[in-house]
Order: structure tokens, then sequence, then C-alpha cells
């Protein structure tokens, strides 16, 4: 074990120093590779190769792409390099849920790999913290260090153990997808492009607490499906459980989302996380209703891993059952998501 903990160690600090005097390549889109291989005239088509090698092969060297000439690969690793980067540390939990930590530009990031039957979800991180600081996230109380690239959001991707083992992503993990939405943006193209990683936008999730200029952008030059995190219907005690109410209330959002098609392809979706006491009595369900009355969505009923130092409980699962059936019964699709990986 000591011997595979120093070679990953000493792997990470190799390919840190290298990241840190060569561009990477591994994030960039078909377009910002054109760009790369005209500055260094090199023949266009070269562009494609290179995506598939990075995106489809997942080579990890500039030499392994052996379609391009040895004098155009020498010329390529004179500034760039891969880039991709390997997990530090991995944990297993016994339901099979896999967490991995990344070490990125800015500080250390987490990944889950989450095996089912039939589907293999991985939660992607997109930023190193987060700026909403939502009171029951632990995320938030660590502050924000920094966007990740789309490189550093597609190498969790590529580099995870079970990687051609994915069905889904789901970017639920680190930071506020819409607060970073540019990065966001070029890490779905890619991972929805045919020189990428081909796959349907119906099987990517994004989550937000709803800012709405991210929102717009991302609902306007996708077709991948969003969550967006409610956990409480009534407006002041929202913002007190995330401050992004404030700016962003839910019922602009709601408003906002009406104006968009979630009756087909897309997929419209609410988290609510039931905190004990706070967000589960039979006011919150009605005035929850009342919001998302006529609006074609699902409600996901999420159990509140409880963290400690934080006042809050996680409700029971009769209350997460009543909930649910409260919901159904009145029109909201609900679901109680089953929970995963509470053991690490």
């Amino acid at each position: 074990m000591k011997k595979i903990i120093s070679f990953r160690f000493y792997y990470q600090i190799i390919i840190f120093l290298q990241n840190m005097t060569k561009t990477p390549l591994i994030g960039l889109t078909i377009n910002e590779l054109k760009e790369v291989v005209n500055s260094l005239k090199m023949p266009s088509f070269t562009a494609k190769q290179i995506a598939e090698w990075i995106y489809q092969k997942k080579v990890l060297t500039i030499d392994d792409m052996t379609n391009i000439s040895k004098k155009n690969r020498l010329v390529l690793s004179e500034k760039y390099c891969v880039g991709r980067c390997d997990f530090s540390h991995e944990a297993i939990s016994i339901d099979g849920t896999k967490k991995y930590l990344f070490p990125t530009t800015n500080g250390y990031i987490e990944s889950v790999f989450i095996p089912e039957d039939d589907r293999a979800t991985l939660c992607v991180s997109c930023q190193v913290g987060c700026k909403m600081n939502c009171q029951f996230c632990m995320t938030g109380k660590q502050g924000f260090d920094g966007n990740l690239t789309a490189g550093e959001i597609i190498n969790q991707v590529l580099s995870i153990p079970d990687s051609n083992k994915l069905t889904n992503i789901v970017f639920m993990g680190m930071g506020e997808p819409m607060d970073n939405i540019s990065h966001l943006l070029n890490s779905i193209e890619i991972l929805t492009s045919d020189y990428g990683l081909n796959w349907s936008p119906k099987r990517i999730t994004v989550s937000s607490v709803g800012l709405i200029p991210g929102l717009k952008l991302f609902l306007e030059k996708t077709q991948c499906h969003l969550a967006i995190s409610l956990h409480n219907p009534i407006a002041h005690e929202r913002e007190a459980m995330m401050p992004a109410e404030k700016a962003y209330p839910i019922t602009k959002i709601i408003k906002f989302l009406k104006e968009y098609d979630f009756a087909h392809q897309r997929r419209l979706s609410f988290e609510y996380t039931l905190f004990k006491g706070e967000n589960d009595t039979p006011r919150h369900v009605n005035e929850l209703v009342k919001l998302l009355k006529g609006i074609p969505c699902r409600v996901n009923i999420i159990r509140y891993h409880e963290i400690s130092n934080l006042n809050l409980q996680r409700a029971a699962d009769q209350k997460a059952e009543w909930f649910r059936d409260y919901l159904n019964t009145n029109g909201i699709i609900a679901t109680i998501r089953k929970s995963r990986g509470e053991d690490i």
C-alpha cells in the first residue's frame, strides 16, 4: 500500500509540474483545437484527430497520437500536453459507491461514482468550493477557491477507473454550475459532440440554485436536463437556508422556467432535501403544490446526510413518504432519492 501511495504521489507531482509548464489540450473544443493546430501550421484536420485521441481513445500523452506525424507530435509537445490528471484518493462504500479526490489548479475537488442495476452515474464538480453558502451544504462552508476549467471537468469523466461503464452524468458535485457557465457549456459540448464523447444530452443533468443569467444560456445552448435546488417554497425561509434566494427568488425562477418547454424531451426536476421541523410540515407541502402547479416536473425528495456542527436534522423516513404521497396525490410527481455512500 505504501508503494502504491508513493507512486501515485510522485505521479501527481510530475503531472502537476508538466501542466504548469505546458498548456493542457484536454477541455479544448474542436474550434479551440483548430486554433492550436493553425497556430502551429498543421493541417486543420489534425484538430479532430487530437480530439478523438483525447476524448474517445483517452490517451495520456501526445506521443500516443500515432496517426499524427512524428514531426507534428514533437512540435505540439513543445507547448502542449494532454493534461489528464489521476485522482489522488479513492474511498469505497459498502453499497458500491466510490468517491474520488482530484487535485486541480485551485485545490481539491470530489467526484462520486454511483453504480446501480441498469445505470452508472458520475456526479461531477464544477468549482473548488462554492459561493452560494447554502446553510445545509458542506461545500459552501469551505468558501470559494476558483472555477474548474472545462478540462478539469472532463478529466473527472475520463480518469475514474469505471469511465467506460458510465451511462449518466450529473453536475451535482462541488460548486454552482451556472456560476461557471462558460466552462460548463464547453464541457457539455465535448461530452455531447461527435468529436468528443458523443453522449446524448438526455444522459446529462445539471443542478442549479437558480442563477437566471446562467440558466438562460444553459437552456438555449444545450438540451440537457435541469434540476433546480428548491428545498423550501416559502421565500423568507428559503433565503435563510439559501442566500441566493435574495437575488433570484424562487417565484422569479419559476416564472422564467415557464417560458421553456419541459413537456417533451428535456426533463425539469426540483431537488427538495427534507429537514426535520424546518421544511417538512403541511404548510410547506401545500405551498410547494401551489408553486409547482401546472409545470411538467418531478420533485426529488432527498434524505439529508447530517453534518456535525449544523443545527439541522434528517426528517424521519415516514415523513418523507408522507411528503411524497401528498405531492403525488395533488398532481406533482415525486420520488424519494435513494441514499448512497453515507459511510464514506
